[in-house]
């Protein structure tokens, strides 16, 4: 299959630079012959320069240079592998803003409530904290124009509150039991985007950390996340890695590091091009006294395969869940002088066993990507025995543990995806977005009540007394949901968690949300389990 994909990965650019010109040749010979020839084709020049030129020159209709350049590119990337991508000046910022670990704005999270954004919480420190900007806060007209009750969409709001640091923003905003508009003039900062969305202890012992992709400051942000815990008597973690997508391979690297001694193999890269590099782990790794066991499942990529695989093939820790997404290809970005770029796949990198990952991709980036459903319709998300995998893909670990390549990293523990108080009612209300909707008006209209408590647990403490689902059926009756009294006690444990959580969230961010939605995670409670379970003797 390698071979395969190095064939098409070479000639198929050659290919489409043949047809084009043979169009033209076609094209030519259909015309009158006495027309003047003024097309050549010179051995030692390049093919695909010559037709583009000769089409910005020639063509029927005006077309730019320019225009045709930008247009190729795309295309003869997606000959090659679904991951190398031609991006525009106008998008990279926005592209890699994940990655850098900040962007320049006014420091908000937010939500849509009835056609209104409205401020859920500020930034630490950031610039709409400082000037006074307060959660529940109205954002009702951006630089003297409405952007309330218009139907206008959140990101075209957000368009116009970004912008380059040290510019300045005019925010008018409404606020409760205030009859006029409030004016603020805004300073544009940056902003942290961060790649941890929590840590905290679900046990007496056992911490927990989720990371949702690999940026530039991952590994400081799992360090803090790190020295938080242990102060906290940490002495087992369970690390997230479950929807983490990937990014920076030295971020996912650094943080295998830690877990592993020294001159340990982390990962190798090899490439056509490209000698065989391994990464090896360095002496000192602030987790070498932590049990761990690691989450992953099929929307977990890359670098989140790439430490996956250390542990596992490694024998350092166990890997629960369902089957990663199989990305085992390297990509190197390289900037052009008009603000674009190009992200070629370079290497393939493989597990310390000599696994590759990389799933294949034959069949074109829609079949790629659709094999996530395909999986979900085999069966494999509910059934382990649904997965096969060769006999040529088998590997061994030192201590003897068999694992796969081929397609993902497969979990030493498979966890099915829980169906368990699922009803009708239940996804009806869900698709419609309507428990989300609900905790974000409840907490709005409740705000004053819920500032006072400063845990989940206290939030949910209050919401109990409240008894909040009569009034979220009421509320979903109300948006087209009708009463359903025997899908509503089948899914009443999962519908009281999830309003709980989301309230929580609103007022607590993510560390109001993860404490309280974990009593849903099936996987997580499997590993709270197994990770406190003495092993056998």
């Amino acid at each position: 299959m390698e071979k395969k994909n190095r064939g098409r990965m070479v000639f198929a650019p050659v290919i489409i630079s043949l047809a084009i010109v043979l169009g033209i040749f076609i094209g030519r010979y259909y015309r009158n012959s006495h027309s003047e020839n003024r097309f050549y084709v010179y051995p030692r020049t390049d093919k695909i320069t010559n037709v583009i030129n000769y089409i910005s020159e020639e063509y029927v209709d005006p077309i730019g240079r320019e225009t045709l350049v930008e247009r190729s590119i795309p295309l003869l990337l997606e000959e090659l592998d679904p991951h190398s991508q031609y991006i525009p000046a106008q998008e990279l910022q926005r592209v890699n803003e994940p990655l850098e670990g900040n962007f320049s704005g006014i420091g908000v999270q937010f939500n849509m409530l009835n056609d209104t954004l409205m401020v859920i919480n500020t930034v630490a420190n950031g610039p709409s904290e400082r000037i006074g900007i307060l959660a529940g806060d109205r954002i009702i007209k951006v630089d003297s124009e409405l952007v309330a009750g218009i139907s206008m969409p959140s990101d075209s709001v957000v368009k116009r509150l970004r912008g380059p640091k040290g510019t300045t923003v005019s925010v008018d905003v409404l606020r409760k039991d205030v009859d006029e508009l409030l004016n603020f003039q805004i300073i544009r900062d940056d902003i942290p985007l961060y790649s941890v969305d929590v840590a905290f202890m679900v046990e007496e012992e056992t911490g927990y950390i989720k990371i949702n992709k690999f940026s530039r400051t991952t590994y400081s942000e799992f360090e803090e996340a790190i020295n938080k815990l242990r102060e906290e008597n940490m002495k087992k973690l369970i690390l997230d890695l479950r929807g983490n997508g990937g990014g920076y391979m030295a971020e996912a690297i650094k943080i295998a590091d830690q877990f592993l001694s020294d001159k340990e193999l982390i990962v190798y890269t090899e490439g056509h091009a490209r000698n065989r590099e391994e990464f090896r782990s360095t002496p000192g790794g602030i987790c070498l006294d932590l049990d761990v066991v690691i989450l992953i499942d099929e929307g977990s990529a890359s670098a989140s395969e790439i430490l996956a695989g250390a542990i596992q093939d490694n024998d350092r820790g166990t890997i629960m869940g369902r089957r990663s997404f199989g990305k085992g290809l390297v990509q190197e970005q390289n900037l052009f002088n008009d603000g674009s770029a190009i992200r070629l796949t370079i290497a393939r990198y493989y597990t310390p066993t000599g696994r590759c990952i990389q799933k294949p991709y034959d069949n074109g980036a829609e079949d790629y990507y659709h094999d996530i459903t395909e999986r979900y319709l085999r069966g494999e998300f509910e059934n382990r025995d649904s997965i096969h995998f060769a006999d040529s893909l088998k590997y061994t670990t030192p201590k003897g543990k068999i694992v796969f390549g081929g397609g993902g990293i497969m979990p030493d523990i498979f966890i099915p995806l829980d169906t368990m108080g699922v009803s009708d009612y239940l996804a009806d209300v869900r698709n419609r977005g309507l428990i989300y909707r609900f905790a974000l008006q409840y907490a709005d209209d409740n705000r004053k009540q819920l500032e006072k408590y400063t845990t989940s647990e206290d939030i949910v403490k209050f919401l109990r007394r409240k008894n909040i689902l009569p009034q979220f059926v009421q509320f979903a009756d109300k948006n087209g949901v009708p009463r359903n009294d025997k899908d509503i006690k089948t899914s009443e444990f999962i519908l009281n968690t999830q309003l709980y959580a989301y309230i929580a969230r609103n007022m607590l961010d993510n560390d109001g949300f993860y404490p309280i939605i974990k009593n849903l995670d099936n996987t997580l409670l499997e590993a709270i389990t197994l990770i406190n379970t003495p092993p056998a003797e």
